[in-house]
C-alpha cells in the first residue's frame, strides 16, 4: 500500500522571549520611547474603547456606571522602540521621548536619530537624609 507523503513541518523561528530590533530583528539590547503615529494612536484608542465597553458590560448594574474619563492622547502615550547593540541610539538620546516621525533606528543617522526629542523634565533635588554622616555611604 502506498502511503501519502506528508510534507515535513516548517520549523518555527526560535523565540527568545525578548523584543526584537526594529531594524534587523535581532534580540533587542536597548530601547527608547517615541510618540505614536496617528494610525498607532487610533489602534490604541480603539483597543481602549473595546476594553471600556467590556468593563461596562461586566459592570454591576446596581452600581454607578464606570467612568473612564477621556481617551488617551498622543501627548500622554508613548511607544517602545527596540534595537540591538549595533543599531542603538546614544544613551542620552534614548533617555528622551522622540517624535512620532522619528525613524530611529536608521543606519543613516546612527548613533543619533533624525528628530528633535522632547526636552527632559527638570531633575528633582536629591532628598536630604536624616541619618548621621557615619551612616551614609562614603561617610566617616
Amino acid at each position: 500500500m502506498d502511503t501519502l507523503a506528508t510534507p515535513s513541518p516548517v520549523p518555527a523561528p526560535a523565540y527568545s522571549g525578548r523584543p526584537a530590533c526594529a531594524l534587523c530583528g535581532a534580540d533587542a539590547l536597548a530601547n527608547w520611547r517615541r510618540r505614536p503615529t496617528d494610525d498607532e494612536l487610533a489602534l490604541f484608542q480603539q483597543a481602549e474603547e473595546s476594553r471600556r465597553e467590556t468593563r461596562r458590560l461586566l459592570a454591576d448594574p446596581q452600581l454607578p456606571a464606570p467612568d473612564f474619563g477621556p481617551l488617551p492622547t498622543a501627548e500622554e502615550t508613548t511607544m517602545a522602540v527596540y534595537a540591538c547593540g549595533p543599531h542603538a541610539i546614544t544613551l542620552d538620546s534614548a533617555a528622551l521621548v522622540h517624535a512620532s516621525s522619528c525613524t530611529a533606528p536608521n543606519e543613516a543617522d546612527l548613533p543619533h536619530c533624525d528628530c528633535t526629542p522632547e526636552t527632559a523634565p527638570p531633575a528633582e533635588p536629591a532628598p536630604v537624609s536624616q541619618l548621621p554622616e557615619h551612616w551614609l555611604p562614603g561617610g566617616q
